[in-house]
């Protein structure tokens, strides 16, 4: 999915919205559990209820991986069951790798590839600290993105992202800037925390029209107005993913419902801010 192309799902749904998939085994109803495949049957109702509502879905990869063969067939069946059912969706692979480059090429033929593994995701987060030949494989594919970590949302961000360098920069700063030599705003999206919302107007200086990537919202205590007010720019600029608070909204027999429900809050406030912003 190219650019133009995202900007006008975000238009046509009115929203900026996306939803983590990621489905513990130990934390979805228990009814599902008698299914073949109870994580996969939790993301398919999940998906069903509010696939008009986001524009993306993220699996993080850890929640299937974890789970051996098993894990990876539930993820392989829920990106096959998006991609045949809902076309207006971009997917992002929240692997957030990283290595070598002959290591990288072979992640990135992962996540991209979808004759060799049937995934063929739209982008994937992806550690900066290795340089440029552990990210460049990424970006050797056609519309698909490189989502870069930049600041986080962790308690641990404040030990390496906020030093400053000898430069007067912070060493996310360093990282956005250097990163800006490997890509651009068509391949190139930054992870960056909504529990950070006000570093949202320093970032802008160094990307103003790169995609942001915000998780936090809602069970990690990040504000929407507040990365709107500091993040947003003329193409609306941001994926805000929303993970537990919808996913786990309801417990019962009713839980996607309850999602459906969660999320639909969300969206109304995006398109409130869409149209504030004459986005939309």
């Amino acid at each position: 999915m190219n650019k133009e192309q995202l900007v006008n799902i975000i238009k046509y749904k009115k929203s900026f919205l996306c939803i983590g998939l990621d489905a513990d085994i130990n934390k979805i109803p228990k009814h599902l559990l008698d299914n073949e495949d109870p994580v996969f049957e939790f993301n398919r109702q999940i998906i069903d209820a509010t696939n008009d509502l986001c524009i993306s879905y993220k699996p993080n990869i850890a929640f299937y991986e974890s789970r051996g063969s098993k894990g990876w067939l539930s993820l392989e069946k829920t990106i096959k069951y998006i991609k045949q059912n809902h076309k207006n969706i971009f997917l992002i692979a929240d692997a957030k790798r990283g290595d070598i480059g002959n290591t990288s090429k072979l992640y990135a033929k992962t996540f991209f590839d979808d004759e060799t593994t049937g995934f063929s995701f739209d982008a994937v987060t992806v550690a900066p600290y290795m340089g440029f030949d552990s990210v460049s494989p990424f970006l050797e594919f056609k519309n698909k993105w490189v989502v870069l970590l930049i600041l986080t949302s962790n308690e641990g961000a404040q030990d390496f992202q906020l030093l400053q360098t000898e430069n007067k920069k912070m060493l996310f700063e360093e990282v956005l800037t250097k990163s800006k030599e490997w890509g651009d705003e068509n391949n190139l999206m930054y992870v960056v925390g909504a529990t950070k919302a006000e570093m949202l107007s320093r970032i802008r200086k160094f990307a103003p029209d790169n995609f942001l990537l915000v998780p936090g919202i809602g069970a990690q205590g990040g504000s929407l107005s507040e990365v709107a007010k500091y993040g947003i720019n003329k193409e609306c600029g941001l994926i805000v993913n929303s993970s537990r608070d919808i996913i786990y909204a309801g417990k019962g027999m009713d839980f996607a419902g309850k999602a459906r429900t969660q999320a639909q809050s969300l969206q109304k406030i995006m398109e409130a801010i869409l149209s504030e912003y004459e986005i939309i």
